[in-house]
């Protein structure tokens, strides 16, 4: 595992890696991102609507194979999903885009 790698571990998309406590909080809904650029972190979907979180996202990282675009993560069709907080299902890496 590379530098890079150990400072996403546990760590909530899109809080800063500098945060005191990066990690998820208390009665958030979380996405598990598997593989890719993003491996390991999870993505707080608290809120999302069930058609948004069968969507999967389309994320901004500058970790991708094109600094500045998107990695695609996206949930496996019938996948099991958790109610309520917590990890609620995971999403896959699929790609990278501009």
């Amino acid at each position: 595992m590379n530098g890079d790698e150990q400072l996403l571990r546990g760590r909530v998309y899109g809080r800063d890696h500098d945060d005191p406590d990066p990690g998820p909080l208390p009665h958030h809904t979380y996405a598990a991102l598997m593989g890719g650029p993003l491996d390991g972190l999870l993505l707080d979907i608290t809120g999302w609507r069930a058609e948004e979180v069968g969507d999967g996202a389309a994320l901004p990282t500058e970790l991708g194979q094109f600094p500045g675009g998107r990695s695609v993560y996206e949930p496996r069709p019938g996948e099991p999903r958790a109610p309520g907080p917590g990890v609620s299902c995971r999403y896959y890496y699929c790609g990278d885009t501009r």
